[in-house]
């Protein structure tokens, strides 16, 4: 009878003593999700992208700004053209050329003299002057 009790006893034993060496724990450790609070960067564009899923809310005002801010394509190229017009006028003061570009919306005058570059500008609407002057340019 001893001898049973003793062996139940340290058969218990050693599987309480088995059963403690499997079972290991470890500090839990908070890891945020979002980016802006320490989380991962790669999480930002999934994140921006559930949130953006999830917005059902039309910006009422959005549709007035688009109906007006939308341009035709006579005013694009339009656009364009002053833009190229404009970038060939600053591109010929390199060589020593000077000149002026007038639209129905402002005046260029574009004058280099010898190193000292001077544009005005002038609003065609309010007749607001502005002049910008670069010196040191070798020409």
């Amino acid at each position: 009878m001893k001898t049973k009790t003793v062996s139940r006893n340290l058969g218990l034993w050693l599987i309480g003593l088995g059963s403690c060496c499997l079972v290991q724990a470890t500090e839990l450790v908070y890891t945020p999700v979002n980016p802006s609070f320490g989380g991962n960067p790669l999480n930002g564009t999934w994140l921006l992208n559930n949130a953006q899923a999830q917005n059902d809310y039309d910006d009422p005002d959005l549709k007035n700004r688009t109906s007006v801010a939308g341009t035709s394509a006579l005013e694009r190229f339009t656009s364009q053209l002053q833009s190229r017009l404009l970038g060939q006028l600053l591109d010929n003061i390199s060589t020593g050329n000077t000149g002026s570009l007038s639209t129905d919306a402002f005046i260029v005058n574009v004058v280099d003299d010898s190193g000292a570059l001077t544009i005005e500008v002038t609003d065609r609407a309010t007749g607001e002057i502005s002049e910008i002057q670069v010196n040191g340019l070798a020409p």
